[in-house]
């Protein structure tokens, strides 16, 4: 069931956004703060996501938007990937060896 992906996808997006490497990046930039309020807020949202793919085999309206939060799932979950990798590039052991903002030294 493709609604299903939504929690999977949720959990996916908490397990990104609860890494290490974004965890430290978002300290370090002081990102801290809302860090923990994204997180607080995606659990809201799963647990409204959750009883929502309970009910969308009766509401085609539930279904829908199910399917429409599957799209911004992904999108989020590409923003948090996005956060991870300019992490990572500001790790020193990264940045003074052979990679650095997308060159090769």
């Amino acid at each position: 069931m493709a609604d299903a992906l939504v929690s999977s996808l949720l959990d996916l997006i908490f397990g990104n956004l609860n890494s290490a490497l974004v965890q430290e990046f978002g300290q370090a930039r002081g990102f801290k703060k809302e860090l923990q309020k994204l997180e607080s807020t995606l659990s809201t949202i799963h647990a409204v996501i959750h009883d929502a793919e309970e009910k969308q085999t009766k509401s085609n309206a539930v279904k829908n938007w199910l399917a429409k939060l599957k799209d911004v799932a992904y999108d989020a979950d590409d923003v948090l990937d996005d956060f991870a990798t300019e992490a990572l590039l500001q790790r020193p052991e990264i940045c003074g060896g052979a990679i650095k903002r997308g060159s090769i030294h």
